[in-house]
């Protein structure tokens, strides 16, 4: 059940909105009958255009009503949707002694400024102006260069990242999230291509996503024009969340590694790795995206959610 209160009147507005309109309440209805769908489908049942079931989805989705995923499909990749919530209560009194949900502390990295890195080839680094060292040579990623990269690529290995913990006292930590653009590494690219990708916190293995290819039917927004047609263009935006229940990404559950887990008050500093691990069932590679390419103007962003402590 998804209960708000007016304590919370971002959220609260957020969700009535999702609600007003018979179109999103008629695509809820439907995942209560069908359970998982996708766009096209939803638009089928509705007799509604795809566009419009597309709007309307993204409405609920960020209200936190319905769930996505991106899935493989006959052509490039498909967004398959189910609900989140069977019951949302609504709470129109102040509740004493409120715990403040809103706060959040975010830090951005950028995609060169990795700490350690094991890779294999095929692999490289590119800014927005040039490639930065030469083609499938693991040792020049060490170069002090690679930290203007805008996109870096990979076919196994990772790369580990180190973020800061600067939190108020007396908090409680709530959630962990890591957002970042990527797919597969393919020659050239294909978009059915699918690859194993995990990630890991602290040196807890958190959880893996299957890229479903590299893409490349259509150019990235942020690409400089430099870059060829031929090459990968762009890729998906992954939210990696840890809270004190379970692991997952973009909310679907990947595994059962929690907060407790991560041990993050225990180490000065988080650390954060990405890769395509040697017993992958799918050694698709990884692609990974800075502000200069593909379609999302953003590097590995991190949030940390924390309540303080109950006004008096």
């Amino acid at each position: 059940m998804l209960e708000l209160s007016i304590n919370e009147p971002d959220e609260l507005v957020k969700v009535a909105h999702a609600l007003s309109s018979h179109t999103r309440l008629n695509i809820i209805k439907l995942l209560l009958n069908y359970n998982n769908m996708n766009i096209n489908e939803i638009g089928d049942n509705l007799n509604i255009p795809v566009s419009t079931a597309g709007v309307n989805v993204k409405v609920l989705e960020e209200a936190g009503l319905i769930l996505t995923e991106i899935m493989p499909a006959s052509r490039g990749a498909m967004k398959v949707c189910k609900r989140n919530f069977d019951d949302v209560r609504f709470i129109l009194n102040p509740i004493k002694g409120y715990r403040n949900k809103g706060q959040v502390y975010e830090v951005e990295v950028p995609i060169g400024h990795y700490v350690d890195a094991d890779v294999h080839p095929t692999c490289g680094v590119a800014n927005s102006l040039s490639m930065v060292i030469q083609e499938d040579d693991p040792e020049s990623f060490f170069f002090p260069e690679c930290r203007t990269a805008e996109i870096i690529w990979l076919r196994q290995g990772w790369l580990e990242y180190r973020f800061p913990r600067s939190l108020p006292k007396n908090i409680t930590l709530k959630a962990i999230e890591f957002s970042l653009e990527l797919c597969s590494e393919a020659p050239n690219f294909r978009n059915d291509w699918p690859s194993d990708i995990t990630v890991w916190i602290n040196n807890v293995e958190v959880g893996t996503w299957t890229s479903p290819g590299d893409f490349g039917d259509r150019r990235g927004k942020n690409n400089p024009d430099w870059w060829h047609d031929s090459s990968t263009q762009y890729g998906l935006l992954k939210t990696f969340r840890v809270d004190n229940e379970k692991s997952s990404v973009d909310n679907f559950k990947v595994s059962d590694v929690t907060l407790q887990d991560l041990l993050i008050h225990a180490n000065p500093n988080i650390r954060f790795k990405v890769g395509v691990k040697p017993d992958a069932v799918h050694k698709g590679g990884l692609n990974l995206f800075g502000r200069g390419f593909g379609n999302y103007d953003q590097d590995i962003v991190m949030k940390l959610h924390y309540e303080t402590d109950p006004e008096d």
